[in-house]
């Protein structure tokens, strides 16, 4: 990773932050018409459950790619999102979704242990995301339920 060079406060960080997640629902296109791999650092690195580490711009790119193949669409709740700032160059957000995958549509909440709930751990300076780790259940349409006794359970009971 590239060294920092350039002060950020957490007004910037959360400003980059909400041009991601809004970028994110707009099919990947900034406010400015820029994709949004130009928010990344050249050498960062994004972590996603069930893809894995994706490092470089062109190894993120194909993630999103990936990802984006499977929704119709996406949107993050950025009015109510939850930022923790560190006093330096980490950021944790958490977060709420919904959106219509592949698999079906969901909302966070709907229901309460399914999909929709995230948090993500950023890295920025340099007005750059440089690492960004996605915590979230990529079980969009919340058909992995077999292998969880509980909520097989519930399942049959609302049958």
């Amino acid at each position: 990773m590239t060294l920092s060079t350039q002060t950020m406060t957490d007004e910037q960080r959360k400003a980059l932050i909400l041009e991601y997640f809004n970028t994110f629902d707009r099919g990947g296109i900034r406010s400015t018409g820029e994709p949004i791999l130009s928010l990344f650092a050249d050498d960062c690195m994004v972590w996603f459950p069930k893809w894995g580490l994706a490092k470089g711009v062109d190894e993120v790119g194909q993630m999103f790619a990936d990802l984006g193949s499977t929704f119709e669409w996406i949107d993050h709740t950025t009015s109510h999102l939850n930022f923790v700032f560190s006093g330096g160059t980490t950021v944790a957000v958490e977060g709420l979704t919904r959106g219509r995958h592949r698999d079906g549509d969901w909302q966070a909440g709907r229901p309460q242990w399914g999909a929709g709930r995230f948090c993500n751990i950023f890295e920025i300076w340099d007005m750059k995301i440089q690492r960004l780790h996605i915590y979230l259940d990529p079980d969009y349409a919340g058909r992995d339920t077999d292998r969880y006794p509980w909520l097989a359970r519930e399942l049959s009971a609302a049958r």
